[in-house]
């Protein structure tokens, strides 16, 4: 399935679309179950179909088909998402982007990213976690409203890097983090963020084609800067 797509059909192979969008999905979801197919969501948020437009399986591959179709026939999707009381289904993450903080909590870093971009002032944001006592997340501001944002707040614009470091730039995205964690459960919290003085872009491999974050490459680079978000504060 694909975030805010109607009709989408799971990254497994070999079924037709098993979701049909209508007015209301636009506002609520990516739509409901067509008839003859059930959605519902495992423990852990996982989207999970049945029915008869479910594929069957793997052809002539009964282990791999044992590993996403249970014997009860629910396809195991590897969409994160949430139902709605109308049935109106939104996905939320892959699962295999989840982070799973040090205290067994599922924490999905793209809808969080999502909120946080939605301040003008960031452009890009990278959540980590990953066993880790807290959510945290790396900040890049967004070079093109950067200028114009200064100039309304009676700064001099040099350089992002010079302006990544301004105090009252620290306190506008700590604003934007705060109102980000009043709409999130607490364990989603971001407690603690860095402002990188760079962009992240395609020729410095932070990015993909389709602008979507390489984690990997984020988190080789940053190393150092998420290590330092999980030290003791002064330390």
């Amino acid at each position: 399935m694909h975030p805010g797509r109607h009709g989408g059909g799971s990254h497994q192979p070999g079924h037709p679309p098993l979701l049909r969008g209508d007015r209301a999905a636009a506002r609520r979801g990516i739509g409901r179950a067509l008839p003859g197919v059930e959605v519902r969501l495992a423990e852990d948020g996982e989207v999970l179909v049945r029915g008869g437009n479910v594929s069957p399986g793997y052809f002539r591959d009964p282990e791999r088909t044992a590993e996403t179709i249970d014997p009860d026939g629910w396809l195991q999707t590897g969409d994160i998402g949430t139902l709605d009381e109308d049935g109106y289904l939104t996905i939320i993450d892959r699962k295999k982007e989840l982070l799973i903080t040090a205290g067994g909590k599922n924490v999905s870093p793209a809808n969080l990213e999502g909120l946080l971009k939605q301040h003008p002032l960031i452009g890009q944001a990278c959540v980590v976690g990953d066993r880790r006592p807290y959510v945290a997340a790396l900040i890049v501001l967004d070079a093109e409203v950067a200028p114009t944002w200064a100039q309304h707040n009676g700064l001099r614009f040099s350089s992002l890097a010079d302006f990544s470091r301004e105090p009252r730039v620290h306190a506008e995205i700590q604003q934007a983090v705060d109102d980000v964690n009043q709409r999130v459960s607490q364990v989603e919290r971001v407690k603690r963020f860095v402002i990188l003085p760079d962009e992240w872009t395609l020729d410095g491999e932070e990015l993909t084609p389709t602008l979507k974050l390489k984690r990997r490459v984020i988190y080789q680079k940053y190393g150092e800067e998420i290590d330092r978000l999980y030290a003791p504060a002064g330390g």
